[in-house]
């Protein structure tokens, strides 16, 4: 396969995303980047995988709003640069092979990539619900307000970074409710879809 083909998918908690991720790249024999790229920015830079792990998708702020504060302006200044790590990964792995990258901004990072399909998944309440009771052992007050909490600090990421909205259908080429086709069926769904757009 000498054309380089990205899936981007971007995810409300709960909603299947990193299943139909999965699935995606095994059935179109894709590389599978998601908590993967963690581990490569790490490597990569020499940091300890702690400090992505902390920075991952966590939201960053103008530091100009606490401008006295040192640490803050420290955080911001230690965060970019991670965001700016990992994106420089991203764009080498999206010019090596074929690729599923779940999160991180993935579709604004590779906005030129000439062989990109953006993806946006959700899913009913109470399927999301139950994927997090069932994966975090929680109760289900627990797991939505956790799937609140996390969808709230993966909007203002990406809304940070990119120069569009978290989880508007303009902002990607599909966006799907999971929960309407199941996420077998939404996972093949989503690989005609791509096998229609790269010609595969």
């Amino acid at each position: 396969m000498n054309e380089k083909y990205i899936i981007t998918i971007g995810r409300q908690l709960g909603s299947g995303g990193r299943i139909i991720g999965k699935k995606l790249a095994e059935n179109l024999g894709f590389s599978y980047y998601d908590k993967e790229l963690i581990n490569l920015a790490s490597k990569e830079s020499g940091l300890n995988k702690e400090i992505f792990e902390q920075a991952d998708e966590t939201p960053h702020f103008s530091f100009f709003d606490n401008f006295f504060d040192v640490q803050y302006a420290r955080n911001y200044l230690v965060n970019n640069n991670l965001f700016t790590i990992q994106s420089e990964i991203i764009h080498s792995l999206a010019e090596e092979k074929s690729c599923v990258f779940v999160g991180r901004c993935a579709d604004y990072i590779l906005r030129d990539h000439p062989n990109c399909l953006n993806i946006f998944i959700t899913a009913e309440k109470e399927d999301r619900v139950h994927r997090i009771t069932e994966s975090e052992k929680v109760s289900e007050a627990k797991a939505w307000a956790f799937a609140e909490k996390v969808d709230k600090k993966r909007k203002e990421y990406y809304n940070f970074y990119s120069n569009k909205v978290w989880g508007r259908s303009a902002s990607y080429h599909l966006s799907i409710n999971a929960s309407v086709l199941g996420v077998e069926k939404t996972a093949r769904f989503i690989e005609q879809l791509a096998r229609e757009k790269f010609g595969m």
